[in-house]
């Protein structure tokens, strides 16, 4: 009996050791090097020559561990609208460690980042060749592999630069509505190198007048905010693999990884907890809509893969974050009114955000066509003139 005893309390204490080191497993951050674009600029813009340097930078946010970086390279996609096959792209990637000199051979010698600490290194990426004019963009993907205590284990981080820029000076031309004229204003392809503010300033201040409305789409300002993620960074958990089947399959929120995007933003308990809710107020009440009330605006506000133009179609486009502070900073620097807002074909205006002057009424009747349009059309920006002001300027 005593052997029993025993035996027992040793496979007791083996399973409570095992739960213990799993549960401890599950709470390590494992190799979280983080990449961060930072600055990009355009330092040679002719005609047949671009050169575009960057410095990304690797920032070590494990907890307790050294994480090495022993492998990095980048490779570019070029968006445009001619035949790219005699454009020719070299890329070039400088170590810029703080404590070791780059090999002037090219090579990228294995680099430890050391307990939060940072390190930089130079992208340099020269483009050759005709028709480099009718370039709209570049997409970098900086492919590094981190070594440490979550294994050998390949990262990816994106960069988008815009290589294609309307003139600001050019009036596009105005539409009426019943209570507003509506100009979509074109832009660039906007990036994290972008601020409303300044978005705003540089395309919009020629054509505004006082009383005016800027309109921003969220997506782009998102976008600028850099609320994207690449699906293949996205591990979806348990509640995003089951409930994304019950959504619709034009929902965003219908693939494990649309719907594990909102569970890293709010949480795997309020999502559970808003889908249990939302399908009992659609079979006791009747009534839809539950869910996306229960789970917060972010729900409704999340665009999978597809939702937007290239190349951030290949990205989940998160909403924007603060965007009453937007907005507000946008009417203090241009003194225009100010909303961000989700518009549809369908129809369908939700303004996510707006300054104190803004009439909703007015934005709402005024985009309801969606001027700004569901496509490539690049005008994320639409400036609102109600008529009463147009009749008094």
């Amino acid at each position: 009996m005593v052997f029993v005893w025993l035996v027992g309390a040793i496979a007791l204490l083996v399973l409570v050791s095992w739960l213990g080191l799993e549960w401890q497993y599950r709470q390590r951050a494992g190799n979280r090097l983080a990449f961060a674009a930072g600055q990009w600029n355009i330092e040679q813009y002719d005609a047949d020559h671009y050169k575009i340097v960057g410095i990304p930078e690797l920032i070590n946010r494990t907890p307790a561990s050294e994480i090495m970086v022993p492998e990095l390279t980048a490779e570019t996609t070029l968006l445009g609208k001619a035949n790219l096959a005699d454009v020719q792209v070299k890329v070039t990637i400088t170590p810029q460690h703080p404590d070791a000199e780059a090999r002037p051979d090219g090579y990228w010698f294995a680099y430890i980042v050391k307990l939060q600490k940072r390190t930089q290194f130079q992208v340099q990426v020269e483009i050759t060749g005709p028709e480099l004019r009718s370039l709209k963009a570049m997409w970098v993907r900086v492919h590094y592999l981190t070594y440490g205590p979550g294994g050998r284990q390949l990262q990816t981080g994106h960069v988008i630069v815009p290589l294609q820029f309307p003139d600001p000076e050019s009036a596009p031309p105005w539409r009426d509505t019943p209570q507003a004229s509506v100009m979509p204003v074109p832009t660039h392809l906007l990036t994290h190198l972008d601020t409303p503010v300044e978005v705003v300033k540089r395309y919009v201040s020629t054509h505004a007048q006082p009383g005016d409305i800027i309109t921003l789409g969220e997506t782009p300002v998102a976008i600028m905010q850099g609320r994207w993620r690449h699906p293949s960074t996205i591990k979806p958990g348990w509640v995003a693999r089951r409930l994304c089947y019950y959504f619709l399959p034009t929902s965003s929120l219908a693939t494990a990884c649309g719907l594990q995007t909102l569970v890293d933003l709010v949480g795997a308990r309020r999502v559970f907890f808003a889908f249990v809710g939302g399908a009992l107020k659609k079979a006791l009440l009747r009534q839809g809509g539950g869910f996306y009330q229960l789970a917060g605006d972010q729900a409704r506000l999340i665009d999978d893969v597809t939702g937007t133009l290239p190349p951030y179609d290949q990205f989940i486009v998160l909403g924007p974050e603060a965007p009453q502070l937007i907005v507000d900073d946008i009417e203090k620097a241009t003194g225009l009114g100010a909303a961000i807002v989700d518009v549809n074909d369908l129809k369908a205006v939700k303004i996510v955000a707006a300054s104190p002057r803004v009439n909703r009424a007015i934005v709402t009747q005024a985009l309801i066509d969606n001027p700004a349009g569901n496509a490539d059309e690049q005008t994320p920006l639409v400036l609102v003139r109600p008529l009463e002001r147009s009749a008094q300027s």
